[in-house]
């Protein structure tokens, strides 16, 4: 396939050739017919004033030649010529027009005009064969071609590019682009084909240069522009799309002015007109608004007449929000209209009518309104449909509503079956359900049609943290397992700091019945880490627990469920023998604590103890979404006892409570609290032993409070060691943070408060499902007994006896010295160095050498016993206060494509000594 030529048609052009195809024919007919003719035949111009008569002619034949694709006989169906009949050259220069519109042919010509015998040569319109695109950025072709009639293997004809040129600059100026231009162009091929090219020129988007409002004498036109969805082109809008010229917005600006004065009191505003020009470099607009204002009016008396005889005129109007007297609200008017259709609807009347009915008063400037409630019958549900769901079960769906058939229709119990179905997380957000007339005028249909989405999530979450280095925690959970509302799920967290794995399953209705009952089984391996010679790294302690939980629970009203749980766990925290005991008996076995290397705290918390525990709790939850409410509240307060068995006792209360406002413009404004306590039911333990066990007691941090590390809050103990050389006296305490042991030892009694404002974005930014907040938070986690503290580290001294300080008059410590044993408690020696075999290894003979550990020993050599030295620290109990930490910040929920991101930057304002702040962290998952 080669191309022949390229060539543009314009207006002008497209015109010389029509009009010269058009008249080809003719004048060929007319050229010979003056050939022919003599000359002396030829009357004088002014030898006669009439006209002579066209002449006329029988087509003797008729032929069409040049025609490949379309019939001969359907050329000639398109002029009236037929053979026998009588023509004229006025017949003939029509039959040239008609074939033109029909078209499918570029040029046409009748030759035998003369004679009779007439020949139709024609040139057809060429086939396309494919339209380009060019210069198009902002307007993909997916989004142009399907909207022009040209195509690839159809006719080309100039009427079709001359609509496509216009309708491709009707898209551009809809996406504000008035200075568009489009040129298109015809690459002719062989076989009698083209390629369609249209050349576009996009230009810049039209701005709103300026908004003039004329005619407004109440309110500034700043005031007035704030009410407009248009804004004026600014360097601080860059990023708006407000600012481009919308024709449809112009109307919709109008109406927004007009809302504006009727809420004001203004009932006789009108705009008189809305003018937008265009600049003269063709790039901006200019709107022009010309506005008559009126005068302000009042509430006159305000009266309710009701059609239905359940309704006490005197009542309901008594609980208008309107008084008279006060100015009139034309919002306020459409809000009580709402109000009271479904107050009638709250009484079964489905559709009931109400219609306010207006009397301005012009003299006294007053409007009086009487809401009138005609007369409807009480309705009732016939049918309950539910269709989309292809996973779900019907009855999954069902059993959340809250009318059945047969029920007396309540707007409230439909809002809030609405809103637990919303809450299952199953289908797409804003489900409502539909209503519609049933069989007779007392009958309603309600049809919920759901839109199902992926119950599955998978989620991952990563983070860096100075205690726990790298952090991974995954989950898995399906939320709506095999379509029955079941739950599903398993979690794993790992990090150097602590390991963890849950399985869990819930069935949240129990033989069809509103009880669910679940369980969770459960590990959790949490470590602590000390220093040794100040940058060692090594495990101080483990704790691990094993167990399960079985919960169950039961509405007692809508609204409020009383919820059981019965825990049952094993908690072994060890300390690794050969590291942090000591030898008190002198046998060579390790087989205390020492303090000193694990710290007094720690060595109390050894232990392997069972926990038989049953708990209890209560909760109100009148939350329009379980998942993203935007108004409700919740509130729970539980107890749980331990002491059912097992090895512990104690009582611990816990409350919580939240509420959500919707503010208007999409605002959402939150508040929530909760807080703790928990009280031992055992005897005292001992001086500097609480009585609430470590493994027992709260923690608080990330995630709960934002702006702190993971157990960054509360109670700990620290443990900071010295650098420098004890025998110069240079120590100086640590500076480096990595170096410090850091063990949180949780609290008594905690709380917790937080407020956040989600914020609003512009509709590009919901399409991403952009939803960022700022937030504060204030909490505090306290109340433990003091632990006892370490300074058993003796005072170097030097050659003479004399007791060394620091230049800052600090006592100077020596390193502990502590020997090495086995993990069977075995003392471990070292070979002398000075040994011909063997110098320097380690072994258990105190004599000789064995290459195994409690092997039988072998040679001569006296071995020293290998000690490892622990360097001095200051340790120090912190944090332990009930006054609060305060944390600000900003968020932001995505649903990215690779799953729901949280990300949070929260700085921590108010702090005390040992927080543990942490400004930045992020949760990521998908969904399945």
């Amino acid at each position: 396939m080669t191309t022949n030529k390229a060539f543009k048609f314009g207006s002008h052009a497209k015109f010389v050739a029509l009009a010269c195809t058009m008249l080809s024919g003719v004048g060929v007919a007319q050229a010979q017919d003056a050939q022919n003719a003599p000359a002396e035949s030829l009357p004088a111009p002014t030898a006669s004033p009439l006209v002579s008569p066209p002449q006329e002619h029988v087509v003797k034949s008729l032929k069409v030649e040049g025609s490949q694709r379309i019939e001969p006989a359907t050329v000639l169906s398109y002029t009236k010529l037929r053979v026998g009949e009588t023509y004229t050259t006025e017949t003939v220069d029509q039959a040239i027009k008609d074939l033109l519109a029909s078209d499918f042919l570029a040029d046409v010509s009748i030759e035998g005009v003369e004679t009779g015998n007439l020949i139709i040569h024609v040139k057809e319109n060429p086939v396309i064969n494919r339209i380009v695109l060019e210069g198009n950025k902002h307007l993909k072709d997916d989004k142009i071609k399907p909207e022009i009639k040209l195509a690839p293997r159809q006719i080309f004809t100039r009427t079709a590019v001359r609509a496509d040129v216009a309708r491709i600059i009707e898209l551009y100026r809809r996406q504000g682009r008035f200075g568009a231009t489009v040129d298109p162009q015809m690459v002719s091929l062989d076989q009698n084909r083209v390629d369609v090219i249209f050349e576009i020129h996009e230009g810049g988007k039209s701005k709103v240069r300026a908004i003039n409002i004329i005619g407004n004498e109440k309110f500034s036109d700043s005031e007035l522009r704030s009410q407009m969805a248009t804004k004026q082109s600014k360097w601080f809008r860059v990023f708006s799309s407000n600012t481009s010229y919308d024709q449809d917005r112009l109307s919709y600006d109008q109406q927004k002015l007009r809302q504006f004065y009727l809420t004001q009191g203004y009932a006789d505003f009108r705009v008189t007109s809305a003018v937008a020009e265009l600049t003269p470099d063709k790039e901006d607009f200019i709107i022009t608004y010309v506005v008559e204002e009126g005068d302000r009016y009042k509430f006159g008396p305000v009266t309710v007449h009701s059609g239905i005889r359940d309704f006490d005129e005197k009542k309901l109007q008594k609980f208008l929000p309107m008084k008279e007297g006060d100015w009139y609200n034309a919002k306020m008017v459409e809000d009580t209209v709402d109000q009271l259709t479904q107050t009638a609807g709250t009484f079964g009347y489905a559709f009931a009518d109400v219609r306010p009915e207006f009397t301005p008063n012009r003299d006294d400037h007053t409007m009086a309104v009487e809401f009138n409630i005609n007369q409807a019958k009480r309705t009732y549900v016939e049918r309950v449909n539910i269709t989309g769901n292809t996973q779900t079960k019907d009855k999954v769906v069902r059993r959340e509503m809250r009318l059945a058939e047969g029920d007396a229709f309540n707007s409230l119990l439909l809002k809030r079956s609405e809103d637990r179905i919303n809450s299952l997380g199953y289908f797409q957000d804003k489900f409502e359900i539909k209503q519609s007339q049933g069989s007779d005028d007392d009958r309603i249909v309600l049809d919920a049609n759901v839109e199902e989405k992926p119950t599955g999530e998978l989620s991952l979450s990563a983070g860096f943290s100075s205690l726990e280095r790298f952090i991974l925690q995954g989950s898995i959970q399906q939320n709506n397992f095999r379509g029955m509302g079941q739950t599903a799920r398993a979690q794993v967290s790992w990090s150097s700091y602590a390991k963890s794995a849950e399985l869990g399953f819930t069935e949240p209705y129990l033989f069809d019945r509103p009880i669910a009952l679940g369980g969770t089984l459960f590990r959790r391996d949490y470590n602590s880490f000390s220093y040794i010679n100040g940058d060692e790294r090594n495990t101080t302690y483990s704790q691990v627990s094993t167990g399960f939980q079985i919960f169950t629970g039961v509405p007692l009203t809508e609204y409020w469920t009383l919820s059981g749980n019965y825990t049952l766990s094993e908690t072994d925290v060890t300390l690794s023998k050969s590291t942090y005991y000591k030898d008190t008996d002198g046998d060579g076995v390790k087989d205390t604590c020492d303090p000193v290397l694990a710290g007094r705290y720690l060595c109390d918390a050894i232990g392997n103890r069972l926990t038989s525990m049953v708990g209890a709790q209560i909760r109100y939850n009148s939350l329009n979404s379980r998942l993203r409410p935007t108004k409700g509240e919740t509130f729970s307060v539980g107890l749980d006892f331990a002491g059912v068995g097992g090895d512990t006792q104690f009582l611990r209360a816990t409350a919580k409570a939240a509420k959500y406002w919707s503010v208007g413009s999409g605002f959402i404004f939150s508040l929530s609290a909760e807080g703790g306590a928990i009280k031992s039911l055992e005897s005292d333990r001992g001086e500097g032993v609480d009585e609430v066990r470590i493994t027992d007691r709260f923690y608080l941090g990330q995630q709960q409070f934002r702006g702190f590390d993971i157990r960054g809050i509360g109670p700990r103990v620290q443990r900071v060691y010295y650098t420098g050389d004890p025998e110069a006296g240079t120590q100086l305490l640590s500076t480096d943070k990595d170096s410090r042991v850091d063990d949180a030892l949780g609290g008594k009694y905690y709380y917790l408060g937080k407020a956040e404002l989600e914020i609003p974005l512009g509709s590009g930014a919901r399409e991403l499902g952009l939803r960022p907040s700022i937030f504060a938070q204030v909490g505090a986690l306290f109340g433990l007994k003091k632990p006892l503290l370490n300074t058993a580290f003796d005072q170097a001294t030097d050659s003479n006896g004399n007791l060394l300080y620091n230049d800052d008059g600090s006592p100077t410590l020596l390193p502990r010295t502590t020997a090495v044993t086995d993990s069977s408690g075995r003392q471990i020696y070292v070979v002398p160095s000075t040994a011909s075999e063997n110098a320097g290894a380690t072994t258990t003979c105190s004599t000789g050498y064995s290459s195994t550990y409690g092997g039988t020993c072998s040679g001569t050599s006296v071995n020293t016993i290998y000690t490892t030295s622990t360097s001095p620290y200051y340790e120090q109990y912190l944090g332990d206060s009930a006054l609060p930490r305060i944390s600000i910040g900003i968020g932001v929920d995505w649903n990215s494509p690779f799953g729901p991101l949280r990300l949070d930057l929260a700085k921590a304002i108010y702090t005390q000594p040992g927080d543990d702040p942490k400004l930045f962290t992020f949760n990521v998952g998908t969904q399945f």
